[in-house]
């Protein structure tokens, strides 16, 4: 928390002795070591094949995300490890994509799904695996199959779009886009190829004609009521706060924007703060913060994403 506030608040850059003794204690005190207590030898947790599907949100795939967002050492040996092993259990070796469910050789083709696609690009970009072929092979699967389809008659034909109907069918998955961008932004902009400016301008128009959260046809409509609970982390969901955070890290400054900004403000209290909302405590392998409570965790988001949009 206070290596974020340091550098994401109050603009002190990395080298800043408070911020590199910040960033190192993340590693010793808190959350971060507790988790990695509960690592297993190969770099896993929990039973290690349970990756996603049945171990929400106790099983490998959803510690390392946590851990991202928590802003661990990626070069750390432990860290590594888990990078190393969710690499070869997830990662589709066809197209790049994350699978939620392994194969003989690595992730189930036929299993690939965005949001994790593009939850594992955000965090191993965040351990320090931008430059890794792999994690260049699974940015440059978003860039070619994320669709951004505002409802279409017919889904396209052929993989990805066959199975799951839900994150590929007629209508975009919300969540998926969401998390794409959320991987995209994390590469340096002066990183970005065009196939990814190109992504990501597709990306963030979908959002800002949905003014975020709502329907894109009426945005008097919320298109999902969940998306008003702010949480952290959020895990393979999403929610306003998230995507106003996102949209601002990109620079954009759009009037279809405000909507989101008007309803963090609204949730302010007076002393300044947040609450939390949806923690999905107790099923986290260790619990960040009580739900209804004010929250470190949401304020930072909140102030994070109003600072990126200039808003007072």
């Amino acid at each position: 928390m206070r290596y974020f506030t340091l550098r994401d608040i109050l603009d002190k850059p990395e080298n800043d002795p408070d911020v590199k003794k910040a960033r190192n204690e993340i590693m010793t005190t808190g959350v971060v070591p507790r988790m990695l207590e509960k690592q297993n030898n190969d770099g896993s947790w929990g039973v290690p094949e349970d990756f996603y599907i049945r171990a929400k949100y106790k099983g490998t795939v959803w510690n390392i995300i946590t851990l991202a967002e928590l802003g661990a050492d990626g070069k750390d040996k432990r860290i590594r490890k888990a990078a190393e092993f969710i690499l070869a259990r997830s990662q589709d070796k066809q197209s790049g994509g994350f699978a939620c469910q392994s194969c003989e050789d690595g992730g189930d083709h036929e299993r690939v799904i965005p949001c994790l696609t593009g939850n594992m690009v955000f965090s191993l970009i965040r351990f320090g695996y931008l430059d890794n072929p792999l994690i260049q092979k699974g940015i440059e699967q978003i860039t070619k199959y994320q669709r951004f389809d505002d409802g279409i008659e017919k889904a396209p034909k052929g993989w990805p779009y066959a199975r799951f109907p839900n994150c590929w069918g007629k209508h975009t998955c919300h969540m998926g886009v969401v998390k794409a961008l959320k991987a995209l932004v994390e590469i340096p902009a002066d990183k970005r190829t065009a196939a990814v400016q190109e992504t990501i301008d597709k990306g963030a128009e979908y959002l800002l004609i949905h003014h975020l959260y709502k329907s894109s046809r009426d945005p008097s409509v919320i298109a999902k009521r969940f998306w008003l609970n702010f949480a952290f982390p959020t895990l393979w969901k999403t929610d306003a706060l998230e995507m106003l955070g996102i949209i601002a890290k990109l620079g954009y400054r759009d009037a279809r924007m405000q909507d989101a900004i008007d309803l963090i403000i609204s949730k302010q209290d007076e002393q300044g703060r947040w609450k939390m909302e949806k923690s999905r405590n107790p099923r986290l392998l260790v619990s960040l913060e009580k739900d209804n409570k004010p929250s470190k965790w949401i304020t930072l988001q909140a102030l994070k994403a109003l600072k990126g949009t200039d808003s007072k």
